[in-house]
């Protein structure tokens, strides 16, 4: 039997942003490997759904508007660190088809575009150590991908973390090394993201679609929560 992990968002980031909640899609025993074609058909009908709905500057669409002034109010510049979403969107929107990487990865990717919220993908960690969304402090250690030192985030960034051991940094905007979905990864959970005016309704639409393309296409046990301030906290088996 796994132990339960302890899965947080910090009083002092539901303060500072009033009405985030963030789903959890957890997944144990998928089936992953590389892209399939339905998957990649869908991305495909996605992208141009997105590109039908956004149009006009990006930066300003409530989605991306949200995030970008979120960044500011912890000391991120959005026009330097996109959000994991703006970032995103802007690439669908040159426009350029998205790469299939594996299963879970493109489901990731997918909901992402389809219902404009970050939605990202990360393994579950071993040895049952703690997760938390929180500000950054002293001691906390980001390493990027093909990066040999780590950096130290400035105290106050919105970072999500196992221990010490900051996982992404500005909340949504690159995974550290070793935190990617691999084809032989069966053990994941996907974060939904809601900012206002996002609302908790629409991100329990994201996650049941999460949930549904992993039922579909890659299998697994998958159970589901939301975390916001009313709920804090989860332990996830």
């Amino acid at each position: 039997m796994t132990a339960p992990i302890r899965y947080t968002l910090a009083p002092d980031v539901l303060a500072q942003f009033p009405g985030y909640c963030r789903g959890i899609v957890w997944v144990r025993g998928a089936r992953n490997s590389a892209s399939v074609p339905a998957l990649t058909a869908l991305l495909r009908e996605a992208e141009a759904e997105a590109r039908r709905r956004v149009t006009g500057n990006v930066a300003e669409h409530p989605r991306i508007a949200a995030w970008r002034e979120a960044y500011r109010r912890f000391g991120a510049k959005p026009s330097e660190h996109r959000s994991a979403i703006e970032a995103l969107l802007r690439r669908v929107l040159k426009p350029d088809d998205l790469p299939a990487i594996n299963r879970l990865v493109d489901i990731g990717t997918l909901v992402s575009v389809r219902h404009l919220l970050p939605a990202g993908v990360h393994p579950i960690p071993a040895g049952g150590a703690g997760l938390e969304l929180r500000h950054a402090r002293e001691g906390d250690r980001f390493l990027p991908a093909g990066a040999d030192a780590a950096e130290a985030p400035a105290p106050g960034e919105v970072v999500f973390t196992s221990g010490a051991e900051v996982l992404t940094r500005r909340w949504t905007w690159r995974q550290a090394a070793g935190t990617q979905t691999l084809p032989e990864t069966t053990d994941v959970f996907f974060n939904v993201d809601g900012l206002l005016p996002c609302s908790r309704a629409e991100v329990e639409a994201a996650m049941a679609d999460v949930a549904a393309l992993v039922r579909e296409h890659a299998g697994g046990d998958v159970t589901s929560v939301v975390l916001d301030a009313q709920t804090p906290e989860a332990f996830l088996a």
